[in-house]
């Protein structure tokens, strides 16, 4: 890459500038915020689902400060990018606060913390869900597949899965399948968004287990994704793709303890 001229940094930093405040400011208000967050007050679930949001345009301001970088200094951003990816996983956090970051898990389980945001209908749940999935997806195509962050966006993918589930309202997913209920296409398709979503999180995992990290817990993280997607298939009465799910379960489950032995074995 050749030196990068005074006028072109002068430039670059002219532009930033203004993008740097709205930062500054968006960081102060999101502090202000949370800190009026009471655990049991009945707007504190709406008060994440908004910072969770405002987190997702944080990180659309870092990737924009990205392309000016590239376009004006032809580097790419690699602290913005960083800000970024930072900013999803506060999101994402947000959310987890907000619904748990239960994977395989019945609504039993988690459905008294949905309890504050149970008014919140579901077409706005998807939109947020959406908006976080292609603000990941943006986030980490910026980095490039050669990115020392690569394996990190398996963790992030795989709970960004988890609250995707854990936002649709299981208390009246089934009856609102009727096509003449209200929200039924969102509805529809958050849904088929999550399945997808607990799927390629499963495979994921499997994928860093082996060729990255060789650790079984990433290996059990990769079937209890699989093991929610089962649920899933099994609660909308999805007999045949819940006993599909259920052999590969049990062919993961197989290679996992094969895998354990052999490596107890050696280390005896």
């Amino acid at each position: 890459m050749g030196k990068i001229s005074a006028v072109a940094k002068q430039r670059y930093s002219d532009k930033v500038k203004k993008y740097k405040a709205e930062i500054e400011q968006m960081l102060v208000r999101e502090r202000s915020i949370a800190s009026t967050i009471r655990e049991e007050a009945e707007d504190s679930g709406f008060k994440r689902l908004g910072l969770a949001e405002e987190r997702l345009n944080l990180a659309s301001r870092y990737l924009l400060l990205n392309r000016v970088s590239v376009a004006l200094l032809g580097v790419r951003g690699e602290a913005f990018l960083n800000d970024a990816r930072k900013s999803c996983y506060q999101s994402v956090i947000f959310l987890e606060d907000t619904v748990t970051d239960l994977i395989d898990a019945g609504y039993s389980e988690y459905s008294e913390k949905l309890e504050s945001i149970e008014s919140v209908p579901d077409d706005a749940r998807y939109r947020l869900v959406r908006k976080l999935g292609f603000t990941i997806e943006a986030v980490e195509q910026s980095f490039g597949d050669n990115s020392k962050w690569k394996w990190s966006f398996v963790e992030l993918e795989g709970r960004f899965a988890a609250v995707a589930k854990n936002l649709l309202n299981m208390k009246t997913l089934v009856a609102g399948m009727d096509p003449r209920s209200e929200h039924y296409e969102e509805r529809l398709a958050h849904l088929a968004l999550v399945k997808r979503l607990l799927q390629r999180a499963a495979d994921r995992y499997r994928e860093r287990y082996e060729l990255s990290t060789l650790r079984l817990d990433d290996f059990k993280l990769a079937i209890a994704h699989l093991a929610a997607l089962r649920r899933m298939h099994l609660l909308l009465g999805e007999t045949e793709p819940a006993e599909t799910v259920k052999k590969r379960i049990e062919v993961w489950k197989q290679k996992m303890e094969s895998d354990d032995k052999r490596v107890s074995s050696g280390k005896r």
